[in-house]
């Protein structure tokens, strides 16, 4: 049960690790059309989330930005939980790489042809990569 401060618990975790599981005031997630922020007593959602980032505000250690790429999340009136495919803390994400697999995703966008398949695999290279760089700059 959320305590008496209107706290939600939440819980962010991939396949590999729980990354927080803790309380916070207010949770930003990046949904796969948008933006949205959950406060306690927030109305039940189960949503598709895109790549960018995952923002905790009024966790006892303070605020924290998460990296997500993909995955859902869990919506109740006192609880979040966020299952991503993949998540990294800021100081986590290498920004050589995420240049290479921007690259990666210009180059699949240039040889996607007539392939709509082809095109969607690509942008969602590209946006995975372009909001790992965008974390990874962003002053914390």
């Amino acid at each position: 049960m959320a305590d008496s401060n209107n706290q939600l618990r939440v819980r962010l975790v991939t396949p590999e690790r729980v990354l927080f599981e803790s309380t916070a005031s207010a949770v930003e997630l990046p949904g796969r059309t948008g933006h949205m922020e959950v406060l306690y007593g927030h109305a039940p959602l189960l949503t598709e989330l895109g790549a960018g980032d995952v923002r905790l505000h009024g966790a006892p250690e303070g605020d924290a930005i998460y990296n997500v790429s993909w995955g859902f999340a869990e919506v109740l009136p006192e609880r979040v939980t966020i299952l991503a495919n993949d998540a990294l803390k800021p100081a986590e994400i290498d920004v050589k790489r995420a240049n290479e697999q921007l690259d990666r995703g210009h180059k699949l966008w240039n040889e996607a042809g007539d392939s709509e398949a082809a095109y969607d695999n690509a942008l969602e290279v590209i946006a995975e990569a372009e909001a790992k760089l965008a974390t990874a700059t962003e002053k914390h």
